[in-house]
């Protein structure tokens, strides 16, 4: 790291540089819109006045320099469904098991309530506006060329089909990733012991039990966690992906099955079970 961070950018070249008429230097106009960028109209947006938006690097040269798009790849399901173990593994495989790095970030539910979201609870309004945080940063780093892998209960159509929106209408790639498994397989899970305290009267409010979970419709993709080990569930998001053409390179590389072996899964899936009963 340190390393990286010693090195040196070249300087922006001195030739470009105009002394005008009143001792000032100015950057060449020819150059300004490159290196500068330009305004927008100024507009008012909600509470905010008199802003514009101020262009430089086009997207396209961002995502063309990281060899892949940027995408966000929204994972929606009840606690203990699998969205974090999932998106973990399938970080995993995009930064150390392809054959080449992908500019990749994890936006974690739980993370993010250490710092962004510290100040929201969990009503019906904290969970909104959790949501239309969470989707704005990740159209950020989508835009910036990252693959965003947004892992949050989410419960309510209107707040994904936000998320959703916001995407669409920057010309962003966005998948909803229904991350299924039944309530009485996910409460058997139960990684953070909360629906023990759910059903004991400790938490009030938790989604499954005395909160609604409002299941996607026609999500892109639909993972059965209960049926479908991790890997097989990855997998299952590396096809979207590339069918979705966000890799730059001919196809990605499938997580295998031993890759289990190298990190602690919370579940095995069917195919684990027949195997071990084969073994």
């Amino acid at each position: 790291r340190e390393e990286r961070w010693g090195s040196r950018f070249p300087r922006f070249p001195t030739e470009l540089l105009c002394p005008d008429s009143m001792g000032f230097t100015r950057v060449c106009a020819a150059v300004a819109a490159l290196a500068m960028g330009q305004y927008g109209t100024v507009q008012n947006v909600g509470k905010a006045t008199n802003v514009a938006l101020h262009s430089g690097v086009a997207r396209e040269e961002r995502w063309q320099s990281n060899g892949h798009k940027g995408a966000t790849l929204w994972m929606t399901g009840l606690s203990g469904s699998g969205k974090s173990t999932i998106a973990v593994a399938l970080e995993n495989n995009l930064v150390n098991e392809q054959n080449k790095p992908y500019f990749t970030y994890r936006l974690d539910g739980d993370n993010l309530r250490f710092g962004l979201n510290s100040d929201l609870g969990f009503s019906p309004e904290d969970r909104k506006e959790n949501v239309r945080r969470v989707a704005e940063v990740a159209k950020l780093f989508a835009d910036a060329g990252a693959i965003v892998l947004v892992g949050l209960i989410a419960p309510y159509k209107a707040d994904r089909e936000f998320a959703r929106q916001i995407h669409q209408n920057s010309s962003i790639p966005f998948m909803e990733i229904y991350v299924d498994a039944p309530l009485a397989v996910a409460e058997a899970r139960d990684p953070k012991g909360l629906y023990k305290k759910a059903r004991e009267g400790k938490i009030k409010g938790f989604t499954g039990i005395d909160a609604p979970y409002e299941a996607p419709d026609t999500p892109e993709l639909h993972l059965r966690t209960d049926l479908h080990s991790v890997p097989a569930c990855v997998n299952q998001i590396l096809d979207s992906l590339s069918k979705a053409g966000v890799h730059i390179p001919a196809s990605f590389r499938h997580a295998t099955e031993e890759e289990r072996c190298q990190r602690p899964l919370e579940w095995e899936g069917e195919e684990g079970k027949q195997e071990k009963k084969e073994l």
